[in-house]
């Protein structure tokens, strides 16, 4: 009997396609790439065109060694890693490890692990695509240049450990630029005038819009009493109603990006989790009454586009289920910004329609539930009907002033009654209805609201909106956000306060001598233009060679002035008033790999070190000492009691310094998505207050 060996990445998917086929197939998998750069190394040979070196990464001497033997007993190979460039890239390298013939058509690709899709694609092997190849080492080889020859620099002459990336650089840079704005954001002050108004028992409100022609813009409290005092005598006549109906288009099914951000907002998940658990789906499960299959397609992806089938048995279901007039009638769903979109892949979309998220709930972790599930609600409501609201808009007129007032009742809910798309911001509820008026009507004035407010500075960036502004600004690719973003915080160059991202210290400095030094690194256009360029190389349509030569020129001359220009510079410490118990000196602050730290400038005839202490003005309910502000080694704060390891007391929630009045127990802050809230920690007590 003939047999095929075919080669995937992981072990998941390797039992699911094992599942799809005969004994004749052997399915084994290569654990990633098997081949890299080396670490100790620059390994690429800039002389002879920017040639990398490769090497079998370490620990897969033996799994390749394996990969070999099961080759040779084979009559045929199959390479079915993931469809897009790294798993072109590593298919290359298996094929080369494996001797296999480069113009042999021995690769598979399938966007989703169901029988049907592995069996179709298996009959359908092409030759590699060494154009995507190309892509994958151009975007390897710049990565390596920048962060091998720039991380030394810094290190050297700024700071040990200091190390730069040619996406994350970029991303830090962004973080740093938002915090500046908030630094240096004035308030300015501005007041809203608000009317009460009342016709018989119906009561409306209406804000003040203009005067005359020339709309309102009220600066300070002067200038808002002299309007009220004004407004008080006038007559309020309802001048102009203009009703309107108004759809609400379905949003597209995900693409990486946009499942990303609706997992960060709806499910707390970081990117990172996000890809994890997608993995999972998308590689096979066992769901009970079917075996091992796989749930979504291929989640990196940056298309909307959905196969027709998909279509049909989407609608088919939505028609059965909610009724005819919920499937759309083929009107597009909101359009996405097209410039970057690779076209190969569909969106993220469930394998099939009927494996509804009840159906497989008992089969799924609670994560991979949750996911699934909002993968599922987004795709099914993309295929339904718009959403219908109808809308009133009101203009009232009191003398020379105009007042104005809008809301807006939902008439027919469409894919509304399925899905609604997550906010990175606290925004008001658009919906409202008003009381039916007629134009000429008078309304009897009952309050004037005169409100102070003063504008906000930008807010920081939630995981959401970072990868939301990488996405638009075309900074790296659907594969590299969720990297990037886990990188930098793991480099500890910018770390999360209440769920949004902060520079360090240490990520402003990194920024600042990029910015000094290497412009165009930490570019946001020049990235994004690096970007295109790959998409290029990708499309065949541009020399990788002459793309890296263009980039390591000019590269290499700023690299000679950062060495000549970073030697006379020099980045103190800074000196506190706390002493070093062993030899007197004032201790100074050092930020290392899980934040900063006292560190004696005695170093290295006295090495001693502590944490920075921060007490929150709490004690410990166990033993009465102070409790404090900790980091753990993945960067997330905690609380824990200062007589530690004698006091084991720790909380990730802040304690507060009031005791419980129902049971006298330590009380914590909480947060929801309604806002923060106070709760007992005994957990038998189960009190809690807003």
């Amino acid at each position: 009997m003939a047999k095929t060996l075919i080669i995937v990445e992981s072990p998941a998917k390797a039992k699911t396609l094992t599942k799809y086929l005969g004994k004749n197939y052997k399915v084994a998998a290569s654990m990633g790439h098997v081949k890299d750069l080396p670490k100790s190394q620059l390994g690429i040979d800039i002389k002879a065109g920017f040639e990398p070196r490769y090497i079998t990464i370490r620990g897969k001497g033996p799994l390749l060694n394996n990969l070999k033997k099961e080759a040779a007993k084979a009559d045929k190979v199959l390479l079915a890693t993931d469809p897009d460039r790294e798993g072109e890239a590593i298919s290359w390298h298996l094929a080369n490890a494996l001797g296999l013939p480069e113009n042999d058509p021995y690769r598979v690709e399938f966007y989703e692990v169901t029988k049907n899709a592995v069996l179709e694609s298996i009959k359908k092997p092409r030759k590699i695509n060494l154009d995507l190849v190309e892509a994958q080492q151009a975007r390897r080889i710049l990565d390596r240049l920048v962060g091998y020859k720039i991380s030394p620099i810094l290190w050297k002459k700024i700071k040990r450990g200091l190390s730069a990336g040619r996406v994350q650089s970029v991303a830090v840079r962004i973080i740093c630029d938002r915090e500046k704005e908030i630094r240096e954001f004035v308030p300015v002050e501005y007041w809203t005038i608000d009317a009460d108004l009342k016709d018989g028992k119906e009561k409306i409100r209406a804000r003040l819009y203009s005067k005359g022609d020339e709309k309102l813009k009220i600066e300070n409290k002067d200038e808002a009493d002299k309007i009220v005092e004004d407004l008080k005598d006038k007559t309020f006549q309802v001048t102009e109603i203009k009703t309107s109906e108004r759809k609400k288009m379905p949003y597209p099914p995900f693409t990486t990006s946009s499942m990303q951000q609706e997992a960060a907002r709806k499910l707390g998940f970081t990117a990172k989790k996000t890809m994890m658990v997608a993995q999972q789906l998308y590689e096979g499960l066992d769901v009970k009454g079917e075996g091992t299959v796989g749930l979504i397609t291929y989640m990196r992806t940056d298309s909307t586009r959905i196969s027709e089938q998909a279509k049909k048995e989407a609608q088919n279901y939505i028609g059965e289920t909610y009724g005819k007039e919920y499937v759309s009638n083929g009107a597009p769903t909101r359009k996405k910004n097209d410039k970057n979109i690779q076209d190969a892949h569909e969106g993220i979309r469930p394998t099939s329609v009927m494996r509804t998220p009840e159906k497989v709930k008992d089969s799924l972790t609670k994560d991979q539930y949750k996911l699934y599930k909002l993968i599922w609600d987004r795709f099914v409501s993309s295929q339904m009907s718009p959403a219908i609201y109808d809308t009133v808009s009101i203009s009232i007129k009191a003398g020379e002033y105009l007042f104005k007032v809008s809301g807006s009742t939902m008439k027919f809910p469409g894919f509304m009654l399925l899905y609604t798309e997550g906010s990175d911001e606290e925004t008001a509820n658009e919906e409202s209805k008003l009381p039916v008026l007629k134009e000429g009507q008078i309304l009897k004035l009952v309050k004037l609201l005169p409100e102070q407010h003063f504008t906000q500075p930008p807010p920081r960036y939630t995981e959401a909106m970072l990868v939301k502004t990488l996405e638009e600004k075309g900074i790296g690719r659907p594969s590299t956000y969720a990297p990037t973003i886990d990188v930098i915080q793991k480099r500890g160059y910018v770390e999360k306060e209440k769920g949004r991202f902060k520079p360090t210290e240490l990520g402003e400095i990194v920024v600042q001598v990029l910015q000094e030094f290497f412009e165009d690194i930490i570019d946001i256009d020049f990235t994004a233009e690096m970007e295109e360029k790959l998409d290029k190389i990708e499309a065949g349509q541009q020399n990788r060679q002459e793309v890296l030569e263009s980039f390591y020129v000019p590269f290499e001359e700023k690299l000679k002035i950062a060495e000549q220009e970073l030697e006379k510079i020099t980045i103190e410490d800074e000196v506190t008033d706390e002493k070093c118990e062993f030899c007197g000196r004032n201790m100074v602050i050092k930020t290392g790999r899980y934040g900063k730290f006292l560190a004696c400038p005695g170093f290295p005839e006295c090495k001693n070190t502590k944490p920075i202490v921060t007490e929150i003005g709490v004690k410990c309910p166990l033993c009465g000492g102070d409790i404090v502000v900790k980091r753990s080694k993945r960067g997330r704060t905690f609380y824990g009691c200062s007589n530690y390891p004698d006091c084991k007391f720790v909380s990730w929630e802040r304690p507060i310094d009031k005791p419980c009045p129902k049971c006298g127990s330590l009380m914590v802050k909480k947060r929801a998505k309604a806002g923060e809230y106070e709760a007992c920690t005994n957990k038998e007590c189960g009190y809690t207050s807003k």
